[in-house]
């Protein structure tokens, strides 16, 4: 990539891997990768190697990171200058594999600009109060950099990102800011992530179970009898529900019940006309074996236009962010940017 003389590098740390994006300083993706968290543990593949082989670190400006929560800031801030990562507590999160943690280190280790974007918290300033009253946590990190790539992709401001994949999560878009969002262990079930209802409650109050193994047990896995490793539970769901087991089928409707529920939820309370819904993650942009756009659709009946953006829209919102960072922009979203 010698002709590139600028490069910015997004990093979306999803629930099954790693994803990185080299964008060009014209906003061209030049590549995305994934890097599976249990390979990274276990040392199998390098982040820092995999980068290297793609970018000279001298053409890299800026790289923008998402990391676990982003519960520990509220800002778009210097990585180096972020205290325990940018995170209040591992606890809670869903599972714990230490491969995040491993790339963490490596990216450290590269010793090139970069920045780290929060997530959408009790003490974001940039959400709704009403939003940051109800729930303590929305939305992890790269759910911001999955909206910035939405409103790039489709010019909007007033929209609804539901971004379905092992977690579900719906943000809520207006005037161009992030309002406010429904977290995974709220509202509607992700392949293998889902909220805890009264039953999970009492086994956790009985001792029979953890809330964080109720939490990883709660999505759509729970009704189709799935187990096993996270990364592989979506494929499972996915070759049952086409094989015709009736249990994977009772799963994946559901699923998409309870995301049409909550995207109907952030419609009522948007205070201006919602301009579209966009779908992404690794089922809300799936067209096969069944298409997820239009059996969403068939609750909302055509109210809606629907745009799918990349199941990539993590990292690549990153590196968008880390362009526009690095180019002056002071607010992302609604949230602010402090590099100085």
């Amino acid at each position: 990539y010698s002709v590139v003389i600028m490069v910015f590098i997004g990093m979306d740390h999803g629930t099954t891997g790693i994803s990185f994006c080299i964008m060009s300083d014209e906003g061209k993706v030049i590549d995305v990768f994934k890097i599976g968290r249990e390979e990274s543990k276990k040392g199998l593949i390098s982040a820092k190697e995999e980068i290297l082989k793609r970018v000279d670190l001298d053409d890299v400006k800026l790289m923008a990171i998402t990391y676990a929560m982003g519960d520990g800031i509220s800002k778009i801030l210097p990585t180096n200058k972020v205290k325990d990562r940018g995170i209040l507590s591992i606890n809670g999160a869903g599972k714990v594999t230490g491969g995040g943690t491993s790339v963490f280190s490596e990216l450290e280790e590269l010793d090139i600009d970069s920045v780290m974007i929060p997530g959408l918290h009790k003490n974001s300033d940039s959400l709704d109060k009403l939003f940051r009253a109800a729930y303590s946590h929305q939305a992890s990190p790269e759910k911001v950099s999955i909206s910035y790539n939405a409103v790039k992709e489709t010019g909007w401001s007033n929209f609804i990102v539901a971004d379905i994949s092992s977690n579900s999560v719906d943000i809520l878009i207006e005037d161009g800011k992030i309002k406010g969002a429904i977290d995974a262990c709220l509202g509607a079930m992700g392949v293998v992530h889902g909220p805890l209802d009264l039953e999970m409650i009492r086994r956790i109050d009985e001792n029979n179970a953890s809330a964080n193994d109720c939490f990883s047990h709660a999505g759509a896995i729970k009704i189709a009898g799935i187990d096993g490793k996270v990364a592989n539970m979506k494929d499972q769901l996915l070759e049952n529900y086409m094989n015709g087991d009736e249990k994977a089928k009772l799963a994946i409707d559901t699923l998409i019940m309870t995301v049409a529920m909550e995207i109907a939820g952030l419609d009522v309370v948007c205070k201006n006309e919602i301009e579209g819904i966009v779908l992404t993650g690794s089922i809300g942009s799936a067209t096969e074996p069944f298409n997820f756009a239009d059996e969403i659709n068939k609750y909302f009946k055509n109210k809606y236009p629907l745009e799918i953006i990349s199941k990539d829209s993590g990292a690549i919102g990153a590196a968008q962010i880390a362009m526009d960072v690095y180019n002056g922009e002071k607010e992302i979203l609604g949230i602010e940017v402090n590099i100085s």
